[in-house]
């Protein structure tokens, strides 16, 4: 069984080192292209059936043009997205791609997207059941499970989707979801995941 753990813990890390490393090449490829767009926004935090965490989430984005020469990916674009809650320590750092698309002739876009990242959230709670606990260590695991996210991992997915409107060439506004998830990837067992909505504002710098 200890070893079984033990190469559990070494397919953690290897999956850990294989996600910074996909951040390394996002930020790599966002440096050869040239920088796009910065945007801004507020979002509810926890809107999952769950719904233990509270705060609302303040996050910044930047994002690149399209890297024309990744036509094997459909031209997306990279993004790295910043996050802090206003309440609870659940911060994360997420480096992705992001494939924009057009609504024909209108102002309209959505933007789907996937990345990848770390989180400061709670990963792996600790069982309120285990013999021996004193009543208040019993209490104490209570108050986290009822009032934190078990995201099992730090290492998290990061699916995105957003739907926007170009207010002016270089300004736009999008309502957006970003979901946070392990995908029984990073870790197999718990996985509570995060799901925020909000709204950001775009601007545009050429």
């Amino acid at each position: 069984r200890r070893a079984g753990l033990r190469g559990n813990d070494h397919m953690t890390t290897w999956i850990g080192r294989m996600a910074a490393a996909a951040i390394v090449l996002t930020a790599a490829a966002a440096g050869t292209a040239r920088a796009d767009e910065v945007a801004a926004g507020v979002y509810a935090h926890d809107l999952g059936p769950a719904d233990r965490e509270g705060g609302v989430d303040i996050m910044a984005q930047y994002r690149t043009d399209p890297i024309k020469s990744w036509t094997w990916l459909a031209k997306p674009s990279a993004y790295v997205l910043a996050s802090a809650n206003t309440q609870v320590s659940t911060d994360f750092l997420m480096a992705g791609l992001n494939w924009p698309i057009n609504l024909g002739k209108t102002p309209w876009y959505v933007l789907p997207g996937i990345g990848v990242g770390y989180t400061t959230g709670k990963a792996g709670l600790p069982p309120v059941n285990a013999p021996g606990l004193a009543p208040a260590e019993v209490q104490r695991r209570l108050h986290l499970y009822y009032t934190r996210i078990d995201f099992g991992s730090h290492w998290e997915f990061n699916p995105h989707l957003a739907l926007g409107y170009h207010l002016t060439p270089k300004w736009s506004v999008e309502l957006s979801y970003e979901h946070l998830s392990n995908g029984q990837i990073f870790h197999q067992g718990k996985n509570q995941g995060l799901d925020d909505v909000g709204g950001r504002l775009v601007y545009r710098f050429r």
